[in-house]
């Protein structure tokens, strides 16, 4: 953490630092809407010792920021309340004024947040993807003048690549912004891309890094074998790539389970543990984002705290997924506009 105090270093209260998002992504209607069942959960974590629920508006439509309020409503000042923003709230909203990093969508998105959490304030508040048709100097001056008037405690961002996470260090320095602090990537045994980048920028900028879906969408749990076809819901359709017995990254997969759980069977911990405990063992992870979905799960989730994995079993990890290596590129939820836009990588005709 270089000595700088960041949001997510608040939430260390265990020698492995643990953060439940209490599964905030499948609330409401994109997943369990009963609100008493995830106020249950929220408070089985916050029991726990969890002191940081992160969430985003884009969740169920907002559903799920009003779950997470009204769970947390008598027990505010315990929780380190994180939000993102960015994606349009209604899903496939197309309107270009309702997304995105501008003053003007992330000026209302907050308002928005802070009313359906029903709190005066956000304590981390992150921008969701970047937004490569606004500039960083405005959305880091919108973000600063948002906490400078005390509507925000701290800003982040998630899914950044290194080089936006150094271009705005530096817009922040030039520019006198208040800086993000943290950084929200995919890691886990399957996601290792972000070893060669972005750990190795967010330890040299001081930016504390909360990694989402340390189970690989479940593939860690080894719930999903070869020759055992993959169920199909509404989130697995909504993320086919994910699960897609075709794509050669989802066989390598398939694979690397079989091998991943023989090792845990040796280590004599279950596959789970043995995941989140590699998630959280990175020198530049700050916590792991939790995402369970019953009290169950967390409850088993958070013993994964008490694993400590040698250097014998990381060696034998990196036999199975090489460092760096990201064994389905697709999990990569953000893709660089350099990539993904033909005309971004082709002279006009006229010039050819």
């Amino acid at each position: 953490m270089s000595g700088r105090s960041t949001p997510a270093s608040w939430a260390r209260r265990k020698s492995r630092a643990q953060v439940a998002r209490t599964s905030a992504w499948m609330r409401g209607a994109w997943g369990n809407s009963d609100h008493d069942d995830a106020a249950r959960l929220i408070h089985t974590a916050l029991d726990a010792g969890i002191n940081l629920i992160d969430t985003a508006d884009q969740y169920s439509g907002g559903e799920a920021e009003e779950i997470v309020g009204k769970a947390v409503r008598d027990r505010r000042d315990d929780v380190v309340l994180a939000t993102t923003g960015h994606f349009p709230v209604r899903f496939k909203d197309e309107d270009p004024n309702r997304q995105g990093n501008s003053r003007r969508w992330l000026t209302k998105a907050v308002d928005d947040s802070l009313r359906r959490l029903g709190t005066d304030r956000i304590d981390l508040y992150q921008v969701h993807r970047p937004d490569p048709s606004t500039d960083i100097d405005e959305t880091l001056s919108v973000l600063s003048d948002l906490v400078r008037a005390g509507k925000l405690m701290a800003i982040g961002t998630s899914d950044f690549p290194a080089e936006q996470l150094v271009e705005a260090q530096w817009t922040a320095d030039r520019r006198s912004h208040i800086p993000f602090r943290t950084e929200q990537p995919p890691y886990s045994v399957f996601v290792r891309g972000n070893e060669a980048d972005v750990l190795p920028t967010a330890q040299k900028y001081g930016l504390g890094v909360l990694t989402w879906s340390p189970l690989n969408s479940g593939w860690l749990t080894g719930r999903f074998r070869r020759g055992e076809p993959i169920e199909t819901n509404l989130f697995r359709q909504a993320v086919a790539h994910k699960f897609d017995l075709d794509l050669p990254g989802n066989q390598r997969k398939l694979d690397a389970v079989e091998r991943l759980s023989a090792l845990a069977d040796e280590a004599g911990i279950s596959l789970t543990h043995l995941a989140l405990a590699f998630a959280s063992t990175h020198p530049g992870v700050t916590s792991v984002i939790l995402g369970a979905r019953t009290v169950e799960q967390l409850t088993d989730q958070l013993a994964a705290s008490e694993v400590q994995l040698d250097d014998e079993i990381l060696d034998r990890i990196d036999e199975i997924v090489a460092p760096g290596v990201t064994l389905n590129p697709a999990d990569f939820d953000y893709r660089r506009p350099a990539l993904t836009d033909s005309e971004q990588r082709r002279r006009p005709a006229h010039h050819r």
